[in-house]
């Protein structure tokens, strides 16, 4: 039975990893309140292939 209510899934992509043209990619999983925050999610994490914190963007 699926889950019903406002907590949907959401996958955060690296920005700088994408533009530096780097093979791989950082992501995380994580899940947001589909409600309280419609506008797609930006958060800093830890990238392990640059070994830095950078900005995480939400993709489809």
């Amino acid at each position: 039975m699926a889950k019903k209510g406002n907590r949907v899934q959401v996958i955060l992509e690296c920005t700088e990893h994408k533009q530096s043209g780097m093979a791989g990619t950082s992501r995380y999983i994580t899940t947001k309140n589909r409600k309280n925050t419609t506008e797609r999610l930006e958060l800093k994490k830890f990238n392990p292939i640059l070994k830095k914190v950078t900005v995480h963007k939400e993709i489809k």
